[in-house]
């Protein structure tokens, strides 16, 4: 059975918040600061190696809009 974490749908989602990191000129580094994570998890989050949970997702977001 794949894991939810290899669905192409998780994967869309986890190229839409590197994206986003991108477009909002913030690195790995400053995002992960922000977020209170280690850059490693950021790293893994947009490879598609670290799920995140709907809070998380929420603390991305809200890093992105205040970076736009």
């Amino acid at each position: 059975m794949t894991k939810a974490i290899y669905l192409k749908e998780y994967r869309q989602i986890a190229e839409k918040l590197k994206k986003a990191r991108i477009e909002s000129g913030l690195t790995q580094e400053i995002a992960a600061e922000k977020i209170k994570k280690p850059q490693s998890y950021i790293s893994k989050v947009e490879q598609g190696e670290q799920r995140i949970d709907i809070i998380e997702l929420q603390h991305f977001a809200s890093l992105f809009n205040d970076f736009k």
